[in-house]
């Protein structure tokens, strides 16, 4: 793919394939007339226990990246035994002819899993409890190999793709208004995650080829209007920001965009009653589209280096603009981040993962309970946060709102961040897991 700027603007092998069909309906027959299986299929039981694994200690980025290998190795599993789509690995899993998809699927997130986070005794019980449920025999043994050579080979995969070793950004001694300077949150390193550009996607080619337009003119009207929303609903005291946006802050504050678009898929998925295979595809390309648009925001990020609003309001009387006007003790609602303000991480990250929610299972319609539990926060305790949504677009516009009520974002940088991780997930879908002619 050439750069880009975005504007805002075979006899033997098909007996083969029939017979482990046939043997995969047999087992899915006999789940389906058991009580073990009144509840959703173990692809989204995998999701669950993978999004409650990686979010202990980890960064929304590294929480992203740790979802993307987990669901590609149970995509790889499950569609060694289906084949309906295009492998992603370039050496393909093979499996015989009788293999339970299930099996694998469970061993493969189980194996990831255990490799990141070995101390962790909960997804062994887990997995015996997952695999207690299919009945013993050769089905089961061969769906458990499938399964680990699936997650190692995803492992393998991944071993050096640049998540490691950390890097920082240090600013230069001298900056003019506009650029990036470390916020008080900031350690003495620097900007952080400033390799997170240079890690290696999951199905795009380069992030450099989604370079977004530059962030607005210092003087401009579109950023002398955003520079004054954030600072009238985004301060720490702000006694415009409504007590909606209040929630809304900080429960997206406090959700990963891997850990939010999981939720809601999980729940789309369930209520479509789509095949083992059909979800195990879809989390795989939902996960890269998250991962991938990170990727990408973080290249962005790192090239424009714009000020956070924070340091942008305590300095509004020496920017050139006579419009904005500084408070030199403004604080913002939740934690400013670490890193340049534009794009939005939180906007491209879920605008990856929902855009490509929005061409398997449709925009609207939907009906979706978002809940979390978010830390006190200054004055206020420690509680359960809910929102309920039918629309895709309900999610991105209130993950909008979180950033910009919180007072840590302009509403560019979220406009900048729909458009990028929308445009990431296009082409991820256009791309990768396609379904094999006559498969479907």
């Amino acid at each position: 793919m050439s750069t880009q700027k975005l504007v805002l603007a075979s006899v033997s092998k098909a007996a083969s394939r029939n017979i482990r069909r046939m043997s995969t309906v047999m087992l899915m027959l006999w789940l389906v007339s058991t009580p073990a299986t009144a509840r959703a299929d173990v692809v989204l039981d995998w999701n669950a226990i993978a999004a409650r694994t990686v979010t202990a200690g980890q960064s929304p980025f590294a929480q992203a990246r740790l979802m993307a290998i987990t669901q590609l190795a149970v995509f790889e599993a499950v569609n060694a035994v289906t084949g309906e789509y295009e492998p992603y690995l370039a050496v393909p899993i093979s499996a015989p002819a009788i293999t339970s998809a299930e099996a694998a699927a469970i061993v493969a997130a189980h194996r990831v899993l255990k490799n990141y986070f070995p101390t962790n005794t909960s997804i062994d019980t887990d997995r015996m409890n997952s695999l207690a449920a299919i009945p013993d025999g050769l089905a089961k043994t061969n769906g458990i190999a499938v399964g680990e050579a699936a997650a190692a080979a995803m492992i393998a995969l991944r071993a050096n793709d640049g998540s490691t070793p950390a890097t920082s950004y240090v600013p230069p001694s001298s900056t003019a208004a506009g650029d990036w300077l470390t916020t008080p949150s900031c350690p003495a390193t620097g900007g952080q995650f400033f390799q997170w550009q240079n890690l290696t996607p999951f199905g795009i080619t380069s992030p450099s080829d989604f370079l977004l337009p530059a962030p607005p003119a210092l003087t401009s009207n579109k950023y002398t209007k955003d520079y004054l929303e954030v600072k009238t609903v985004g301060a720490d005291d702000s006694a415009a920001r409504p007590a909606d946006r209040t929630d809304v802050a900080r429960l997206y504050a406090a959700s990963s965009p891997s850990f939010a678009v999981s939720m809601a898929a999980r729940q789309i998925a369930f209520t479509n009653g789509l095949s083992l295979s059909e979800n195990a595809r879809a989390f795989a390309l939902i996960m890269m589209g998250i991962n991938d648009s990170l990727i990408a925001s973080f290249y962005n990020k790192y090239y424009y280096k714009l000020w956070r609003p924070e340091t942008a309001i305590r300095a509004g009387a020496t920017d050139g603009n006579g419009k904005t006007d500084g408070d030199t003790t403004f604080a913002p609602f939740i934690l400013t981040p670490c890193f340049p303000s534009y794009p939005s991480n939180h906007a491209s990250g879920t605008n990856g993962g929902l855009e490509m929610m929005r061409r398997l299972f449709g925009a609207a319609g939907h009906d979706i309970t978002f809940t979390n539990t978010v830390p006190a926060l200054g004055s206020l305790p420690a509680t359960a946060i809910t929102k309920h949504y039918t629309q895709l677009k309900q999610i991105a516009d209130d993950v909008d709102d979180a950033r910009v009520y919180g007072g840590i974002h302009y509403r560019f940088d979220q406009d900048g961040g729909n458009v990028l991780g929308r445009a990431v997930a296009t082409e991820i879908y256009k791309n990768n897991l396609r379904p094999v002619h006559g498969k479907q």
